[in-house]
Parts: structure tokens; C-alpha cells; sequence
């Protein structure tokens, strides 16, 4: 079942956050329901503007409309990951997305708010949510590229001004995550401080944590001896989800630990079976390890075996 992540966000608020997974294939498709529903977790579907253009964006639409159809114990939301104003547009207009995200935040304070309240104005139009960005992540995501000189965390004495001038739904914050799959060096991790901080001028309101894959050392280290080089890559300690669940966070975006899954499984499988040519048996072994990754996933965020309580809410 398809719905607004509103409604996400409403139940979930101080006691979980919800899992927003980016999927780009049917592969990946069905390891997030499979594993989702294993789990009786509620997540939210996140597509970016490169998983847009990767075949076709009505591609990813009807595997997601056949799985809701596969899996209908699912609850989730289809949410824009990282768009501007004319993706954001576009995915309001197709009918199809519960929520977007309009990305300003590389623009000056005032330009953000602006920018943020005329793609707020055509979604709540629509009866959809958006979310906006206030403070600036390092690193790399497709078309997003910050170098942590230009980094800055999120100001806590801003952030009441730009929901209330902007009318957002939800606001992702900086609190020294960053994308990619090398976030951290040496002792580095999470501005618990900042956070609490923004819940305090923002109480209630639904806060998102970007960047925040873990990357599993074990699976770099299975990468690396099948023919990687992921050196000094390091990343969120999931541990610290269900804090950050109880300072306001609900939506928490994870991605890089996906690929370095679908990394290590393809990397492996040649490797011991140089003489295939199928794609389907390592497209199974992906799908089933993928399943097992996203339920665990949802253990550490707090929203694994809420399922049943949804369906309550929303019918």
C-alpha cells in the first residue's frame, strides 16, 4: 500500500525511523519488499534523478506497482531522493510519487526558502509531502558533489525560521553525515548535540538524516579480496539510529550500503564462477542477501514488527 510519508512520520515520530532505500532495479525491487515485509517493517522507496534516467522512469514505476501487487502486506512510500525544481515537478504532476524532495540547499538561505515554497505550493496542491534541505552533506550522490571544506552543519537557529517561511513537511539536516561510502576518518560521528538543538526549536516536526549508510566493514573487506579497492571507507555507526529516532529523526536514507552489497555478491560470485554467463543464478543469490540486509536494517532503525500497528492507522 502506497502512502504519504506523513503518515509515516506521524506514527513513527520519537520511537523509530523509517528506512528510505534507494532502488534503481527489479533486483533491488524485490530484496526491499521481501525484506521489508520479512521484517514487518513500513520504508519508503526512494528514486533518484539518476535511477529516473537509468532506462526509463516508468520503469521503475511498474515494478513498483507490480510489487505493491506481489507484496500486499507492504506499506511504503515512493519518494523523490534529491530533486530540483523540475523533477520535482515533473513527479508531482505523474500521479504517481507520495512525496518529493526539492534539494536548494547549495543556494543562499533566502533563494532555498524560495525555491522550497513554490515546489511545497504545487505538491500540498496535489496532496503531496516535501522535503527540504537546510545545511550542506560532503561528499558524492550522482549529481550532488560537496567538498568538506563547503560542508556546513545544519544551524539550529535557522531551522524554525525555514520551515515556517518555506512550509515544509520535513527537513533533512546536516549534523556531519555525508554520501558516499567514506564519511568518516578517525573518530568522527554524529552531532548529537546540533540535533537536539534543532528538535528543540522544531518539536514534533519530522527530521531526516541523509548519508547515512554504515558501510559494513566486513562487506569492504569481502569487496577488497574479490577484486576491490575500497581503502579508508567508513561510515555511520547504526547503533546510533534509535538515539537519533528519539531527537525527532524519522526518515533515515540509506544507499551506499545497498550497492556495496550488490558489490560483493557480483564481485564473489565470478570470481568462484568464472565460467558463467547467466545473470539469474547471481541475481537470486543478490535478491536474497539484499532481503536479509534491509531486515536487518530495519532491526537497527526501530521500525522492524510495526507492520500490524500501520495497517491500523491507515486501513
Amino acid at each position: 500500500m502506497i502512502v504519504t510519508t506523513k503518515k509515516l512520520f506521524e506514527a513513527a515520530y520519537g520511537k523509530y525511523a523509517i528506512g528510505a532505500y534507494n532502488i534503481n532495479n527489479l533486483e533491488q525491487a524485490m530484496g526491499l519488499f521481501r525484506g521489508s515485509v520479512d521484517s514487518k517493517a513500513p520504508f519508503i522507496i526512494q528514486i533518484s534523478k539518476g535511477a529516473r534516467s537509468y532506462t526509463h522512469k516508468k520503469m521503475l514505476e511498474g515494478l513498483i506497482i507490480s510489487a505493491n501487487e506481489v507484496f500486499p502486506d507492504a506499506i511504503f512510500a515512493v519518494h523523490l531522493d534529491h530533486g530540483d525544481e523540475e523533477s520535482c515537478y515533473d513527479c508531482i504532476n505523474s500521479g504517481f510519487y507520495s512525496s518529493v524532495m526539492i534539494d536548494a540547499s547549495h543556494e543562499s538561505f533566502d533563494k532555498n526558502i524560495e525555491i522550497t515554497r513554490r515546489v511545497v505550493d504545487a505538491a500540498h496542491a496535489k496532496g503531496l509531502v516535501v522535503e527540504a534541505e537546510l545545511g550542506q552533506l560532503g561528499g558524492v550522490e550522482e549529481h550532488v558533489a560537496v567538498d568538506e571544506a563547503n560542508a556546513k552543519l545544519t544551524d539550529p537557529r535557522q531551522a524554525r525560521e525555514f520551515v515556517e517561511r518555506s512550509g515544509c513537511d520535513s527537513l533533512a539536516v546536516a549534523i556531519g553525515t555525508s554520501h558516499g561510502a567514506f564519511k568518516f576518518s578517525g573518530t568522527q560521528g554524529l552531532h548529537f548535540d546540533v540535533l537536539s538543538e534543532i528538535q528543540k526549536v522544531l518539536p514534533g516536526f519530522p527530521l531526516v538524516m541523509h548519508g547515512s549508510s554504515s558501510v559494513p566493514q566486513d562487506e569492504v573487506a569481502r569487496i577488497n579480496a574479490a577484486g576491490g579497492n575500497l581503502l579508508g571507507a567508513k561510515g555511520v555507526d547504526d547503533t546510533q539510529f534509535k538515539m537519533a529516532a528519539t531527537l525527532g529523526v524519522t526518515k533515515i536514507n540509506i544507499d551506499t550500503d545497498g550497492r556495496l552489497v550488490w558489490t560483493r555478491v557480483h564481485r564473489e560470485y565470478f570470481r568462484d564462477n568464472p565460467e558463467n554467463f547467466d545473470l539469474r543464478p547471481v541475481g537470486k543469490i543478490f535478491m536474497a542477501e539484499y532481503a536479509k540486509f534491509i531486515a536487518s536494517k530495519n532491526e537497527k532503525l526501530g521500525s522492524a514488527g510495526h507492520l500490524d500497528e500501520l495497517h491500523k492507522l491507515v486501513g
